[in-house]
């Protein structure tokens, strides 16, 4: 897609949303670090976690579960005044991996206008800055959020955040650092993983150039949530480091390992009594592929779509005497990392799967949930479904 066509679709997009002007409720979801920046305390602790069991079955061959304490994460915030404060989560993946997730300053100028810089999840979509694992249905994030928009997605940066409520709007807007395309003579970009190696997450990151990153949120109309996100930049590349000025040739070597990255995000949220609806789409354009490819020996794509459809129901809701939820569920998702492809690299079937997920959640309490779902996933290439039971607890508080 063009760049001006790209950034001039996104001003359309965020204006026309912006002229909804309702005085309805507010969406009341929140994520970790939105509980810690409302909280009045000096130092303020939570965490969130997820123990999960995965068992292919009804194939041809035989396959043992994987049980797996998924992720474990502790938030700490510092409040230094009523308009200065300090985020950070620290993460342990699979109980020896190490990394610390969020770690940002927030100061209010007032409800219109908030500063942020430090490490920040990119705010795309609905799962990267919603992913703790009580605030989704189903054992395991939607793959969409994998491979297209590769939660959890954060790198450093600065910008502004703030809600308008006189037109029901929230925004954020974020200079970051970008994803990582060549790093030391490995490429890190394919066909079959998309960005999701790429991302630098804060560790010893290097940067050529910014990225700009953005959301708009519509709550005017009652239990209805609308996003429209927009990430727009380029991957960095090692191969600059030591390149004198004149050099045209070691130059155009690192330019072509460097991939311009336009991404465009549309998400919306409808509850109202037991019953919700989420849905996702994710479209993904990327420039210099044929250059990328052909210096690394890659296949990325030129193009990425994705997108999924959710509704689920609360059976509880109708009986005062219950104060749990029982929720089930289904999904629909299609994702596409070889949407399309530049002259000479053929699209790879593959890459573009259909995955289906149908569960049941008992949320015990707001902050504890036992999950359970099939999974069904299918590429264009197979003929048939690969299946997988997953069950899970999943906790936040």
């Amino acid at each position: 897609m063009n760049k001006r066509y790209f950034l001039v679709l996104i001003i359309f997009f965020q204006i026309a949303l912006t002229k909804l002007m309702s005085q309805n409720e507010m969406w009341t979801m929140q994520n970790s670090s939105s509980k810690i920046l409302e909280s009045d305390k000096r130092l303020s602790i939570g965490g969130y976690g997820q123990i999960d069991y995965n068992q292919p079955f009804g194939n041809e061959s035989l396959n043992n579960g994987k049980l797996d304490v998924h992720r474990m994460v502790l938030l700490f915030g510092y409040r230094f005044t009523n308009k200065l404060q300090f985020v950070t989560e620290i993460e342990v993946e699979h109980v020896k991996e190490v990394f610390v997730e969020q770690a940002f300053i927030s100061y209010s100028f007032n409800n219109y206008l908030n500063f942020r810089a430090g490490l920040m999840l990119v705010p795309m979509g609905i799962i990267n800055e919603y992913h703790e694992p009580t605030t989704f249905n189903g054992v395991e994030r939607p793959l969409i959020d994998k491979y297209i928009s590769p939660t959890t997605w954060r790198e450093i940066g600065l910008g502004f955040t703030g809600s308008v409520p006189e037109v029901s709007m929230k925004y954020q807007i974020y200079l970051m650092n970008g994803f990582a395309g060549y790093r030391d003579g490995d490429y890190l970009l394919s066909g079959k993983y998309g960005l999701r190696k790429g991302r630098q997450k804060g560790a010893e990151s290097f940067i050529n150039s910014p990225s700009i990153s953005s959301k708009i949120e519509y709550y005017g109309i009652l239990g209805l949530n609308l996003g429209l996100s927009a990430y727009y930049g380029k991957t960095q590349s090692t191969l600059y480091d030591g390149i004198e000025k004149g050099n045209a040739n070691e130059i155009a070597m690192a330019d072509s390992t460097v991939v311009g990255v336009s991404m465009l995000g549309f998400d919306a949220r409808y509850r109202r009594k037991g019953f919700e609806f989420r849905g996702q789409l994710y479209f993904t354009s990327l420039t210099n592929t044929k250059d990328y490819n052909a210096f690394t020996g890659s296949d990325l794509a030129n193009k990425m779509f994705g997108y999924y459809a959710e509704i689920s129901y609360d059976i509880f809701n109708t009986f005062d005497k219950f104060n749990s939820s029982l929720v089930p569920f289904v999904r629909y998702s299609n994702y596409d990392t070889h949407y399309a492809v530049n002259d000479g690299l053929s699209r790879n079937d593959a890459f573009n799967n259909t995955v289906i997920t149908s569960g049941l959640g008992w949320k015990i309490h707001q902050g504890v949930v036992l999950k359970t779902d099939i999974q069904f996933i299918k590429s264009k290439a197979d003929i048939n479904f690969s299946k997988t039971f997953n069950a899970g607890v999943a906790v936040w508080f």
